[in-house]
């Protein structure tokens, strides 16, 4: 076994030793099948943090003949299923982390060099009856093997997009193209690699880099198809490690859920389980990051990018063409290219079926306000946020008139001229206006709620705050919009919740763009 030929698999043994592991171990059996059908050539793309590198060591400890795994895989899902013996430890195994090998390079002008040469040493002490020369590529050594023996490879390259993300020399650049284009494009290289699998935080480039890998089938963050469940937690996989640690499902949810994938609701694997380890919600996941990544791109403010912030700080989803976007981190030319990028990296959720995209939880949603702070041309929006702590007091003080006039100042922010008088419209103005409450209250629009459906409710996941119900009129009155709240018991639908309500009614008058407000307390 080497370092990067026939690897071991004490990584993956390490991490099926720590105190939560998530059995994703049929994935090899979708693999598996992907091989059968010569669909060989995947290219993984996630945010950072949702376990794309752990799949790639399961898979090394899987094909790679430089260990047996068969009593490490035993306990898992995989080993019941009938074609686990097929391709166990049967590969010789290419493995190399693109990011590790950047990272750690003294001389990063001559990285491809040093990864092929010491990918040879390890060819000729793994092959001593083979003839390497010092000038043969890795894909030579591997055809060479393959001519000789018969035997198939499995390349697994990790953070494959680092070199396109990174500001590397065009000498380093060209390398890379030459290494993949060796690798992954050549007829007669091809017979020789049963399985080549690449993870990114980006798809495949669609420029220089695309023509060495447009073999590749891409599962994406838009599009995960058949591998969706098995990169990052699904929510059934949460609500049993919520349940076997005694962490509030509904709360991890609200933190840490929202990217929903081919039918699957999709949690930050990283955030999860440091949640349970820590025993407390937190941004976890923004730690190891910088809210940089948001700022620096919407920062350029590509037109309507600006608008489509406010509204998704709002709550709504914004519509997005992200089959543009070439998946690099240099040509942003629109603000869909921008949005489409901040998908990628997992700062947006997307919709395929509606094709739009939101904010996905709470974890990211600190992220965008932190950025905002740093942003002068989000100034007004900077100025809501700060100002939504003390709405939310005055609203529970019962000042009605402050509300009111919170309410003007948001709707204005949220909307166009023309859809000013939306009613969509005047309910954003409210969750953006209240944008602070989501650090006490989990907020629903359009709850089914006793003889109807509520306009919005806010039920609190900390102590000793009441629930609200806000009902919203337009050319009424604030009173009316009470009275209807009462009328309809749409207070029926929190009879599990055992403290106090506040009904909101809320009146919008188009004519004069001003907002009326009643605040009534009721006690349980």
């Amino acid at each position: 076994m080497g370092i990067y030929l026939n690897p071991s698999n004490e990584n993956f043994k390490a991490t099926l030793t720590r105190k939560i592991y998530v059995d994703k171990t049929m994935m090899i059996s979708v693999l598996n099948e992907f091989m059968r059908e010569d669909n060989k050539y995947i290219c993984v793309s996630r945010p950072r943090r949702f376990g794309k590198t752990i799949a790639g060591n399961m898979l090394c400890a899987y094909y790679s003949k430089g260990c047996d795994s068969r009593k490490l895989f035993a306990p898992y899902k995989i080993a019941k299923d009938a074609g686990f013996e097929e391709n166990l430890n049967k590969f010789n195994v290419i493995k190399i982390d693109v990011n590790s090998e950047y990272r750690n390079a003294l001389d990063k002008n001559n990285l491809i060099i040093k990864i092929t040469r010491s990918i040879q040493t390890e060819m000729r002490n793994q092959f001593p009856g083979i003839s390497f020369f010092d000038d043969d590529s890795i894909a030579d050594c591997i055809l060479k093997v393959f001519s000789e023996t018969g035997e198939k490879f499995v390349v697994i390259m990790d953070e494959y997009d680092v070199l396109v993300r990174e500001n590397v020399s065009a000498d380093l650049f060209t390398q890379y193209l030459d290494l993949l284009n060796g690798l992954f494009k050549s007829d007669t290289v091809r017979p020789a690699i049963a399985l080549a699998y690449l993870t990114g935080i980006l798809p495949v480039v669609r420029d220089k880099v695309q023509s060495k890998l447009n073999n590749f089938r891409e599962y994406t963050i838009l599009n995960a198809s058949s591998l969706s469940e098995f990169i990052g937690f699904t929510e059934e996989e949460v609500k049993s490690l919520c349940a076997k640690y005694s962490v509030d499902f509904e709360e991890c949810k609200r933190w840490y859920d929202g990217y929903r994938q081919n039918g699957y609701e999709i949690y930050n694997p990283e955030s999860v389980c440091l949640c349970i380890e820590e025993k407390s919600f937190d941004g976890y996941w923004g730690k190891t990051s910088s809210y940089a990544v948001i700022s620096d791109r919407i920062g350029a403010n590509f037109a309507g990018t600006k608008d489509d912030v406010i509204r998704m700080l709002s709550g709504e989803n914004v519509d997005v063409d992200v089959g543009m976007y070439l998946n690099t981190m240099t040509d942003f030319t629109s603000k869909d290219d921008v949005l489409t990028y901040l998908i990628h990296v997992g700062y947006l959720s997307y919709n395929r079926e509606e094709k739009n995209c939101h904010i996905p939880n709470k974890e990211v949603q600190l992220e965008w306000i932190r950025a905002l702070k740093k942003l002068g041309d989000y100034i007004v929006t900077n100025e809501i946020i700060q100002s939504s702590k003390e709405l939310l007091a005055e609203t529970l003080r019962g000042n009605a008139e402050a509300v009111a006039k919170a309410l003007d100042v948001s709707h204005i922010h949220v909307t166009s001229n023309r859809s000013y008088n939306n009613e969509d419209a005047l309910q954003s103005a409210i969750y953006l206006a209240y944008i602070y409450a989501l650090n006490k209250y989990t907020v629903i629009k359009e709850m089914t709620t006793g003889k109807g459906f509520a306009d919005v409710v806010f039920i609190p996941f900390v102590p000793n705050v009441p629930a609200m119900i806000i009902e919203l009129k337009r050319n009424g009155a604030a009173e009316s919009a009470l009275n209807q709240i009462k009328e309809k018991q749409y207070f029926d639908s929190l009879s599990a919740y055992s403290g106090n309500l506040l009904f909101v009614g809320i009146n919008y008058d188009e004519v004069t763009k001003t907002h009326e407000c009643k605040i009534e307390l009721f006690v349980k």
